[in-house]
């Protein structure tokens, strides 16, 4: 086997161990199985694509680590999936969301210490961020209520309007502000969904988060704005004007052109468009 294709067949590996062992021990229903293994299979075939887009042979150690924390939130995912049945223990639930939260302070420092950092790298980071954020919102929606999906939802948002607006594709720079929003939405979901705050204080702290993820996408999409590629104006061309002189030719030869702006040979205004009238 490849090792191109080995480390996403490892991770998919691994979210089925995981998957089981959830399984052993809270308990895990078809649907939590159906979802967990979706996720795993869907994210195997997503890094393999990713990895050969990118010419990259195998995955770099910043990757394993990505790869682990992505692993763990399939096992979120099962788990939110099934508390929409029955109460899943939150003593399972919070410390998986928390490793992975963890583990994403590790990835960019081994990239960066072994110089493997890369485009591909940070791409499956941020997108297992994402994917985590919109997992807790809607494992928090029934405690905290509809609007919380905004916070899972608003990176999506953002991609969707990619594909109708083009200068929302542009590449926007590296902005640090940008990874500590992230980080802070995993953190707050995370303690919101311990249920260790009131509801009141819970919400209160959930609205903080999501009021700053407003404010660093408002920045980013303001700063496409002003760096959208300038419209190509379209020349004018300027149309000579051509004079029309009348010519007398035999009247077996004769043919009057006419034009709703010229006068015909008779005199009188000529109307319609451009029309050639032979001779009977």
């Amino acid at each position: 086997m490849s090792t191109v294709r080995s480390g996403p067949v490892l991770g998919l590996i691994a979210q089925f161990v995981l998957l089981a062992g959830l399984a052993g021990t809270v308990g895990l229903g078809a649907a939590a199985w159906l979802a967990g293994l979706a996720y795993g299979v869907a994210l195997c075939g997503l890094l393999r694509r990713g990895l050969r887009a990118a010419g990259a042979d195998a995955l770099g150690p910043a990757d394993r680590v990505t790869l682990t924390r992505a692993v763990l939130v399939g096992g979120v995912l099962a788990l939110t999936v099934e508390a929409w049945g029955r109460p899943v223990p939150v003593a399972v639930l919070v410390p998986l969301t928390a490793v992975a939260l963890a583990l994403d302070a590790v990835d960019g420092r081994v990239a960066r210490g072994t110089g493997t950092a890369s485009d591909l790298g940070a791409r499956f980071d941020m997108e297992v961020d994402a994917f985590l954020i919109l997992v807790l919102s809607v494992h928090l929606v029934p405690a905290v209520g509809g609007w919380v999906l905004a916070a899972g939802g608003m990176r999506y948002a953002f991609v969707a309007a990619g594909w109708l607006l083009p200068w929302m594709r542009g590449a926007l720079p590296r902005r640090y502000w940008r990874k500590v929003v992230a980080a802070a939405q995993g953190v707050v979901l995370a303690v919101a969904a311990a249920a260790a705050l009131p509801p009141v204080a819970t919400a209160v702290l959930v609205a903080g988060a999501l009021a700053m993820l407003v404010e660093s996408f408002g920045h980013d999409v303001a700063w496409l704005w002003r760096h959208r590629p300038a419209a190509i104006p379209v020349p004018q061309v300027a149309v000579p004007h051509v004079a029309v002189r009348h010519v007398t030719v035999p009247r077996a030869m004769r043919v009057t052109v006419t034009r709703a702006t010229h006068v015909a040979a008779s005199g009188e205004p000529a109307t319609g468009r451009w029309t050639a009238h032979q001779p009977v």
